[in-house]
């Protein structure tokens, strides 16, 4: 196949032959799709094709660039000694080589997958690293799906026909056809550096970080779907440095079940009419950005020699009303890590759930449990669509709906282009209007969760307020939180007007802390200081502070034993409704240690040993490391810290995360 020769044919030859990949791995999906029909006929046609499109178009984006990275290098680098025929056979069968891998990989996993029931990660090579009998097994697949292999030598057969080959041997007979070719050139391959960038991450605007496997649940209903949208090298590729979750094996499995188990089972000795009332309330989580415990003053009586007041006037006085704790934790430092700790009961582990193959395990959560249950359930965030995978997993974990800027923009009521902060996403105050109008919508029940914007970097307030929040001290943060406290009383002003609002519980909390200038805060301890507040207008929850731990991971059981739910289900947190105060607990890991907080004293253990104890109560600072004194309780905190850390492990690899596996 030949194409019109001239100095920039290789130019427009690579764009062609990149185009064959798309092709190419479009046919694999299809591919993919019906070797596995049985699995996806009855659901997946519900999605939207819309959402399909993109999301295949996404990952298929990345893909190709990341695995013809050298392909592109050795077509467009801007050096004339290059075009030649030697040259351009070498480029022809590097693409026909690699991409012919590559598709390859695609049509294997579609037979693999219906043993997995997801894309193949990195994490299979040691899956089957012991395993002496591969070669055979792969024979006999081989055999069984002979259809398969001969469609693959097509495929391949037709990448090597359809490749287009720029003319090799060019001559220039001037410097100015020479210095042509070199500003065509290398205007072409600078403009394709922060193309393939923008396409390896999945999209060029702030909001997106590079795109994981677990954005590909944001596309479709069902996990188990997601494989469509995806395509094995891109799920290689982002597992490729991951570390993946190991089982300690610590204890025997009955050792394990007799010292910790987060499968929570429904006590009838514990039910009550008060609980038959309370099924049908609605529930209200408030994931707000950056709203660390240290700007609360009401968490803080003693800091300043008790002058500290704090920069959360309106959460003081909500914080008056609410059930709270002395202490308070997240269990992670990242917003991703927020929100499968607050919703789903999932802490962090040694990397952000969201970005590990185990994301795309069947896992549930307070709208999944409360789905079963006939609520209706959505989830907020004023972000562009998409943004830090919140509307991926949000949809994994049975969120019927979603509600971002596109919706807020859609709305006539509210003013997407006046309300956008210009950075990141709609400003709290409107958007927390929106949603409590939204909600006033709904059919109850309903479980919604809202993740708030503005007390973020870059730190800055709407300009109408710019001149009654202003810097207060050292911290650029401070003006932030007083402008969303402000958001967040406008919102309960409004809320309490609704003829929802008394039915509905209220839960408080951040998805991590932020900048801190105070001491307290800074420590290995501090820095996970989050607030967490249940808000119940009804009067069933009694406001009052407890000399107890509370932990981002706590709230799924907590609310659902409030609700009186009787179905069994996997949450790695306490209901505190439940448990006594000396045996609360936290946990969180940080830069590979995990940390065990309970009965006024932190453990740090690094996964073998345990490295250091300290009496939180008497040395919140963490100066004196009492490992030595590592005596019967601190053994049995050893133990129990090391039963959480294998049952999470084992639960991520084995896909564990419901009680119905």
């Amino acid at each position: 196949m030949e194409i019109k020769r001239n100095y920039t044919s290789n130019i427009v030859a690579f764009v062609y032959n990149i185009a064959l990949v798309y092709v190419a791995y479009a046919i694999c999906r299809i591919e993919y799709l019906l070797e596995n029909w049985s699995l996806f006929s009855e659901s997946f046609f519900r999605n939207s094709w819309t959402d399909i499109l993109t999301g295949c178009w996404m990952f298929d984006t990345s893909a190709i660039l990341y695995t013809n990275v050298i392909y592109a290098a050795f077509m467009l680098f801007p050096l004339h000694f290059k075009e030649s025929k030697l040259w351009t056979s070498i480029c022809k069968w590097m693409f026909v080589i690699l991409n012919s891998i590559f598709i390859a990989i695609n049509i294997i996993d579609s037979v693999y997958f219906q043993y997995t029931g997801r894309r193949t990660t990195m994490s299979v090579f040691s899956e089957f690293s012991n395993e002496g009998n591969m070669l055979s097994i792969i024979g006999t697949e081989f055999l069984r799906h002979w259809y398969l292999v001969f469609f693959a030598g097509v495929l391949f057969y037709g990448l090597y026909k359809l490749y287009v080959t720029p003319k090799g041997n060019i001559f220039f007979p001037d410097w100015k056809r020479l210095s042509q070719y070199y500003a065509i050139h290398f205007a072409c391959f600078l403009l394709y550096i922060p193309l393939t960038i923008c396409g390896m991450r999945g999209g060029a605007t702030t909001a997106v970080r590079p795109i994981t496997i677990s954005n590909a649940n944001q596309y479709v209903n069902r996990p188990a779907e997601a494989a469509v949208i995806l395509n094995t090298p891109f799920s290689l590729i982002r597992t490729l440095t991951k570390k993946t979750f190991v089982n300690p094996q610590y204890f025997t499995k009955e050792e394990l079940d007799r010292i910790y188990s987060p499968v929570h089972i429904y006590d009838e000795k514990c039910d009550s009419s008060l609980h038959a009332s309370l099924k049908g309330h609605n529930v209200v989580v408030l994931i707000v950005e950056s709203f660390g415990r240290e700007y609360i003053g009401k968490y803080n009586e003693r800091l300043e020699g008790g002058k500290y007041k704090g920069y959360a006037p309106f959460i003081d006085s909500l914080y008056e009303k609410s059930l709270s704790f002395d202490y308070t934790f997240c269990n992670g430092r990242k917003s991703i890590d927020g929100m499968p700790s607050i919703l789903s009961s999932i802490p962090m582990f040694v990397e952000p759930f969201f970005l590990t193959p185990s994301s795309m395990n069947n896992v549930s959560g307070l709208a999944g449990e409360l789905g079963k249950e006939g609520y209706y359930s959505a989830f907020f965030h004023g972000a562009e669509n998409g943004s830090m995978g919140f509307q991926a997993f949000a949809r994994a974990t049975g969120f019927k709906d979603y509600f971002g800027r596109t919706e807020y923009n859609q709305d006539k009521r509210f003013d997407g282009d006046k309300d956008f902060d210009g950075t990141w996403a709609i400003w709290d105050e409107p958007f927390l209007q929106f949603y409590a109008t939204k909600m006033s919508e709904m059919k109850e029940p309903f479980i919604t969760a809202v993740f708030t914007a503005s007390s973020h970097h870059p730190y800055v307030v709407p300009d109408e307020y710019k001149n009654i929040y202003k810097e207060e001290g050292n911290n650029v943060i401070h003006k932030c939180i007083r402008y969303t406290d402000h958001a967040l009383k406008r919102f309960f002003e409004t809320a309490s007007k609704q003829p929802w609002f008394k039915n509905t519980l209220f839960v408080f909390t951040s998805d991590h802390t932020n900048l801190s200038d105070h001491p307290e805060y800074m420590t290995d301890l501090g820095g996970f200081g989050s607030p967490i507040l249940f808000y119940d207008p009804s009067g069933t929850i009694k406001p009052e502070r407890r000399h107890c731990i509370a932990q981002q991971i706590d709230i799924m059981p907590t609310v659902l034993s409030y609700l009186g739910y009787d179905k069994p289900f996997v949450a790695f947190g306490k209901n505190l409704l439940a448990t006594s105060d000396k045996d609360t607990w936290a946990v969180n890991y940080n830069n590979g240690i995990y940390q065990y907080v309970k009965d006024d004293y932190l453990l740090q253990f690094d996964g073998t040993n345990v490295k250091a104890i300290y009496n939180i109560k008497d040395d919140w600072m963490l100066t004196k490391n009492l490992v030595s004194q590592h005596d019967a309780r601190f053994k049995t905190m050893e133990k129990e810290l090391k039963a959480i850390i294998q049952s999470y492990m084992e639960r991520m690899t084995e896909d564990k995360l419901t009680a119905e596996q």
